[in-house]
């Protein structure tokens, strides 16, 4: 069965930073982080490749770093500058079409084909 685990949410005070990691059960092209506030629709946060092409969100860019590593089935996301309004659960998923990654449709919700369980980031002012 295809499996997502994430890994490294908690608390932090506006300011710090945090790295989210996310094992997957099998090799995948293109993986995303997306996030969900209570309230909130489902946002997505950023996209990678193993080529190396990274796409992000508005609200995330200049703060917030996607990166994978193929061989060990592991996406990253290192969060610095974080913001009371970054806080939600955090998701790892993998787009229906590994082509997605090329573009920003990665970044929406109805392209996902595999979600994981998610991790809750909090961030306090």
């Amino acid at each position: 069965q295809e499996r997502l685990v994430e890994s490294g949410g908690g608390s932090v005070q506006a300011g710090g930073s945090l790295r989210l990691s996310c094992t997957a059960s099998a090799y995948y092209v293109c993986l995303a982080w997306f996030r969900q506030a209570p309230g909130r629709e489902r946002e997505g946060v950023a996209s990678a490749d193993k080529l190396g092409t990274t796409r992000y969100g508005d609200s995330v860019k200049g703060r917030f770093t996607i990166s994978m590593d193929h061989a060990k089935k592991t996406l990253y996301l290192q969060m610095d500058y974080l913001r009371p309004e970054d806080t939600a659960v955090y998701y790892c998923a993998v787009p229906t079409f590994e082509s997605s990654c090329k573009t920003t449709d990665g970044l929406v919700p109805q392209s996902i084909a595999i979600w994981g369980q998610g991790t809750q980031v909090t961030v306090s002012s």
